[in-house]
């Protein structure tokens, strides 16, 4: 009888966790919906229920104004829920009116994540399902709403969820966090070193070992494009991290040219 490995019970547990992840976003009927209690809601007309406190007066008057402005330019419908012990559940569909053209943002600090997204039909063309992961996954996470706190959290995804529909999609998740930039500097040096290892003189009388380097350039262009590039180029307008990620990669190429090779063995040589 065969037992399955240990890699591939933990793979078949990452599976069902990514999959799990991917239908709470895609459904409308999530846990802050599971239920039907119409008497939390208030008494008037606003954009934002605030049941857990997490905006303060002024936050929450500011970001009301700013998602009526938002409907009545655009015609997308944002909403913020945010909670703690209690939920309106089911009744705010009907309180707002859900629909196809309607983002639900929902915010319940029980959770790992505090962040979760009730998105409509209308919204995917245009913000697909990996945006709603980035999003969540960057301004939900416990790291960070440590150090912005709930009202900071709620604040960024919005702002997120209101630039990219006013200029009608988004691919990823404006904006480069440091953690995210450290990274694609990591493989665009790490691309550098490739290449410059690669391009050691491997005969008398040779400078730069071109053929090598070519040979090696699936490897480094990868690692300098598709991760120390495209991320940044993607999410900033900004020319200073793409420079420095450049000059990471042209540092790295450069230390590890200079760094002399192995001697190889008269047998070798043979």
């Amino acid at each position: 009888m065969l037992c399955p490995s240990r890699s591939a019970i933990i793979l078949s547990h990452l599976v069902y966790c990514l999959l799990g992840f991917a239908f709470s976003i895609v459904l409308w009927a999530n846990p802050a919906l599971a239920y039907d209690a119409p008497e939390l809601l208030p008494d008037h007309p606003t954009n934002v229920i605030d049941l857990g406190e997490f905006l303060s007066p002024s936050q929450e008057s500011d970001l009301d104004r700013r998602l009526t402005e938002f409907e009545a330019k655009t015609g997308w419908k944002v909403r913020v829920l945010t909670q703690v012990d209690v939920t309106p559940g089911r009744a705010v569909k009907d309180f707002w009116g859900l629909g196809d053209r309607s983002v639900l943002l929902v915010a319940d600090s029980r959770g790992r994540n505090l962040l979760n997204f009730n998105v409509g039909d209308a919204v995917y063309p245009l913000l697909s399902r990996n945006f709603w992961i980035e999003l969540q996954s960057r301004y939900g996470n416990q790291f960070y709403v440590r150090e912005h706190g709930y009202d900071g959290s709620i604040t960024a995804s919005v702002n997120s969820v209101l630039g990219c529909l006013e200029q009608n999609g988004c691919t990823v998740v404006p904006g480069l966090p440091k953690e995210q930039w450290y990274l694609t500097l990591f493989t665009a040096v790490l691309g550098g070193l490739v290449f410059g290892f690669a391009g050691h003189p491997r005969r008398e009388g040779e400078i730069f070992a071109w053929r090598w380097a070519l040979i090696l350039s699936p490897l480094w262009g990868m690692l300098l494009i598709s991760f120390g590039i495209a991320p940044v180029v993607t999410r900033t307008s900004d020319w200073l991290p793409l420079l420095r990620n450049v000059a990471g990669f042209a540092g790295g190429a450069v230390v590890a040219y200079l760094i002399p090779a192995p001697k190889r063995s008269p047998a070798s040589e043979i």
